[in-house]
C-alpha cells in the first residue's frame, strides 16, 4: 500500500472522530438550552397569583427533549468507534481498546469493557487450570444459565473433579463429588455414574477405562463453551462483529471487483446505486437470520412489504403480487408456473 493511502486512511478516520466529537457536543449544548429555558420559565414569576404551570411546561420539555433524540443521534456517530474499541475489548486487547476511546475523548462511549475483563480474566485463570473464577461465576449465573438449558456448571465441576481424583486422595474426590456432582445427579445419570466409577482409579487415570477425562480437549472446549455462554447472556454475539463483517466483505469482493469493472467499461458509477444489480451469495456461517429477497423485484421483505404465501407455494413480497394483480380484485398469474391466484388467496409469511 503506497504511503499517500495510508494518508489518506487516516485523514478520513481523524474527519470522523471531529464529526463525532461536534456532533456529541452540538447535541449536549441544545440539550442544556432546553432545560434552561424551561427552568427560566419557572423561575420567571414569583407572585403566588400568577403561578405558571410547572407541569405544563415540564410536559412540553419532554417533548422537545424526544424531538432532539439525544441518544439516537449520539448513537448514529459513535456506532463505528464503538465497534472497533469493542472489537479490542473482546479479544483482550484492553490497553489498544482504552487508547481508541481516551483519543476520541468519549471515556464512556462503550460500557462493555468490565465484563469483557471479567470473561478475560477467567478465560485466563482457566487456562491456568484455575478453576475458581469459573466456578464463581457459574454459581452466580445458575438461573440464567438454566433459563438457556446450559449444563455448564456440571462440565466445571466435572474439570474440578478430575483435578481432585488425580492431585488428591480419593476421601477428597468424594467429598467433592457428594458436595458439587451430587446436586447434578438427577438429570445426568450416565454422567454422574461414570464420575463415580473413576474413585476406584484415583491417581491413575490415566490407565484406566476413563483416561479420556484427563484429556487437555475438554479443557479447551470448555473454556470456549464459558465464552460463548457468556457473550449470550450478555446479549452479544460469540463472533466477533468486526471479524464477522471483514470476513463477509472478503468473500463478497470478488463479485463486487466483478460489478465495478463491468460498470467502469459502461462508463457508470456503481456505488450510485441503490442496490446492486447482482447478488452476493455468502456461505452459511455468515446468515444469522431469515432473510427473504423477492425473486421478482428484488427488494428486502420488511413489515411493509412482507414475503407473500402464493396457493402455488411460490413466494413473492406483498409489493410484487400489488403489482401482478393491479388491484385486489384481479386474479394474477404466477411468474414462475402457470397457476393463477388472487391477492385475497395469499398469505402472509411472517412480519
Amino acid at each position: 500500500m503506497e504511503l499517500s493511502s495510508i494518508k489518506d486512511a487516516f485523514d478520513r478516520v481523524a474527519k470522523k472522530q471531529k464529526l463525532s466529537s461536534s456532533k456529541s457536543q452540538e447535541v449536549i449544548d441544545q440539550l442544556g438550552r432546553e432545560i434552561e429555558q424551561a427552568l427560566a420559565t419557572i423561575q420567571s414569576s414569583h407572585d403566588p397569583s400568577t403561578l405558571v404551570d410547572q407541569k405544563a411546561i415540564l410536559t412540553e420539555l419532554k417533548f422537545k427533549l424526544n424531538a432532539v433524540g439525544p441518544l439516537q443521534q449520539l448513537e448514529g456517530s459513535n456506532k463505528e468507534l464503538n465497534i472497533i474499541a469493542n472489537h479490542f475489548y473482546r479479544q483482550g486487547l484492553f490497553d489498544l481498546g482504552d487508547s481508541i476511546i481516551n483519543e476520541a475523548g468519549e471515556p464512556d462511549a462503550t460500557a462493555l469493557r468490565s465484563q469483557f475483563l471479567e470473561m478475560h480474566q477467567i478465560i485466563g485463570a482457566m487456562r491456568d487450570r484455575n478453576l475458581q473464577p469459573a466456578l464463581a461465576w457459574v454459581s452466580a449465573n445458575r438461573e440464567k444459565l438454566v433459563q438457556i438449558g446450559s449444563n455448564l456448571e456440571l462440565k466445571i465441576h466435572t474439570l474440578q473433579f478430575v483435578e481432585v481424583l488425580q492431585n488428591g486422595t480419593r476421601a477428597d474426590a468424594l467429598k467433592y463429588a457428594r458436595t458439587y456432582l451430587a446436586p447434578f445427579a438427577s438429570l445426568n445419570k450416565d454422567e454422574f455414574q461414570k464420575l463415580m466409577g473413576c474413585l476406584l482409579y484415583a491417581g491413575r487415570l490415566e490407565s484406566s477405562p476413563y483416561s479420556e477425562l484427563i484429556s487437555p480437549i475438554h479443557w479447551e472446549m470448555t473454556t470456549e463453551e464459558l465464552a460463548r455462554q457468556f457473550c449470550t447472556l450478555l446479549g452479544q454475539s460469540y463472533e466477533n462483529p468486526l471479524s464477522v463483517a471483514v470476513a463477509a466483505g472478503v468473500e463478497g469482493l470478488p463479485t463486487l471487483l466483478k460489478l465495478a469493472n463491468v460498470m467502469a467499461a459502461k462508463k457508470q458509477e456503481w456505488q450510485e446505486m441503490k442496490q446492486l444489480p447482482v447478488p452476493v451469495e455468502l456461505g452459511k456461517e455468515f446468515q444469522f437470520h431469515s432473510i427473504f429477497v423477492c425473486p421478482v423485484s428484488r427488494d428486502q421483505g420488511s413489515e411493509e412489504n412482507p414475503p407473500m404465501l402464493l396457493p402455488c407455494l411460490h413466494v413473492l413480497c406483498k409489493q410484487s403480487i400489488m403489482k401482478l394483480s393491479k388491484n385486489s380484485n384481479r386474479t394474477f398469474k404466477c411468474p414462475y408456473c402457470p397457476a393463477e391466484a388472487s391477492v385475497a388467496h395469499c398469505r402472509q409469511l411472517y412480519f
